[in-house]
């Protein structure tokens, strides 16, 4: 789990961390993007991938040396079983709503006697090679586990939810989290924004990491940074597609009026 090490030293030493939302099956996407960033979001909340499509995809994020943080559909045990066992160094679970089910998360993620892991590794073991207390010690000692803050139920007990052991940290959801306000899409709304900077600092003051989710947006990334966000999931792979065919197709088309 050399990568996620980094990736915690990088956040420790105030270092902001961008990474890309993978959306796409094919892990040659992650081969791809992994060098160019500090760490991927594998997401299967959103998108139809089976724990096969993770799999090839954590192997490609090995392969360059680069943290992989799986997003999970929803925070029930099997789900964070299956994940972690595939080799996930870290794990992220959405909709979030309580301190308890954050209590029920981090002990699903980690070995006895921090948790209530079940024991069955493959690719974390390296296939059986690393084994006993040391298997154990390095996967309690490093597996990365992340709660969403999208929910506004879920920032009322934001106070229990940080004094919760083996917590690593919070990443803020921003469009959800005004949909849950009555706000939808106003990311912007002054009411929005102040929920958004007492998660911050009630984050960082509990010495936990935060990180936020968002599009392809350098200003709204750079703008949460100088607030403190640490780590930014700064868009995915199909939009940078898209956004590129569209500004060189366009450049095509614009140039040519001009004959």
């Amino acid at each position: 789990m050399h990568a996620i090490r980094t990736f915690r030293e990088k956040l420790k030493a105030d270092k902001l961390c961008v990474g890309v939302s993978i959306t796409f099956t094919d892990p040659t996407v992650t081969e791809a993007l992994g060098p160019s960033v500090d760490y991927v979001w594998i997401d299967t909340e959103h998108n139809p991938m089976s724990l096969e499509s993770v799999t090839g995809h954590l192997i490609a994020a090995r392969a360059c040396g680069t943290a992989a943080l799986v997003r999970v559909p929803t925070s029930e045990t099997a789900y964070l079983k299956r994940t972690l066992d595939a080799g996930a160094e870290g794990i992220i679970v959405p909709q979030i709503r309580s301190a308890d089910e954050v209590r029920r998360v981090v002990a699903d993620c980690r070995y006895p006697p921090q948790g209530q892991r079940g024991f069955g590794p493959r690719r974390p073991s390296n296939y059986g090679r690393i084994g006993g207390d040391e298997y154990i010690k390095e996967m309690n000692e490093n597996i990365f586990v992340v709660i969403q803050i999208e929910h506004i139920n879920a920032v009322n007990e934001l106070d229990g939810i940080l004094t919760i052991p083996g917590l690593d940290s919070i990443v803020i959801g921003p469009q959800d989290l005004s949909g849950s306000m009555g706000l939808l899409g106003q990311v912007d709304h002054p009411d929005v924004v102040r929920v958004i900077e007492t998660i911050i600092v009630k984050t960082r003051d509990a010495g936990l990491f935060i990180g936020m989710g968002m599009g392809v947006d350098a200003d709204y990334a750079i703008r949460w940074a100088r607030k403190g966000v640490q780590w930014v999931q700064l868009g995915c792979d199909f939009s940078y597609m898209l956004q590129e065919v569209d500004r060189l197709v366009g450049t095509v088309q614009n140039r040519l009026k001009e004959f």
